[in-house]
C-alpha cells in the first residue's frame, strides 16, 4: 500500500485530489535568514546598495513569489490567497524574512509561505552580491500552520 500522497500506485507523481475536502481558513507562517557582512549591513541600512532599497524590493519579491508558487512547485494547487504579508528586516549582520499567508481553501498555504521567504532572501542575495561574496542563506522553516472551520453565516 502506498502511503505517499503525491505518488500513485505505479510510483508516478500525481496531484492530490482535494475536491472532497471542506474549505477551511488556512494560515501559515515561515521565516528565514541570510547572513551578511557588517559592511553590507551598513550599506543596506544607509540605502547605499546600487540596485536600490534592498528590504523593500525583497518584500515585494516575496509577495509575488507566494502568488506564483503553483507555477514553480509542480504539484501545488493554485489557491486564491486572501493575505500575503512579508516582512524583511535588518538585524545586525543578517537579514530576516518572515511571511504570513492565508486563504480559505481545501489545502494549506505552507508552500506559499516558504516560497515567499525563500525568494525574499534570494532577492537580498541578488541585490548585494556585488559587495558581499560570503552571504549565506539558511534556517528557512515553517513556523506555524493553522486550519479552522469557516464560520457559516
Amino acid at each position: 500500500m502506498n502511503n505517499l500522497s503525491h505518488v500513485d500506485d505505479q510510483g508516478r507523481a500525481k496531484m492530490v485530489d482535494v475536491g472532497d475536502k471542506v474549505p477551511q481558513r488556512r494560515l501559515a507562517r515561515a521565516t528565514g535568514t541570510i547572513s551578511i557582512s557588517a559592511t553590507t549591513a551598513d550599506l543596506i541600512a544607509e540605502d547605499h546598495i546600487k540596485k536600490g532599497d534592498v528590504l523593500t524590493v525583497a518584500q515585494i519579491a516575496g509577495i509575488q513569489a507566494a502568488k506564483r508558487t503553483p507555477q514553480l512547485i509542480p504539484l501545488c494547487h493554485p489557491l486564491i490567497l486572501d493575505k500575503v504579508d512579508v516582512e524583511v528586516r535588518l538585524e545586525e549582520k543578517q537579514v530576516v524574512a518572515s511571511s504570513e499567508v492565508a486563504c480559505v481553501g481545501r489545502t494549506g498555504v505552507e508552500m506559499e509561505a516558504l516560497m515567499a521567504v525563500s525568494i525574499a532572501l534570494l532577492t537580498v542575495y541578488d541585490m548585494c552580491k556585488a559587495v558581499d561574496k560570503e552571504m549565506r542563506i539558511g534556517d528557512i522553516y515553517l513556523v506555524e500552520k493553522v486550519k479552522r472551520d469557516v464560520e457559516q453565516g
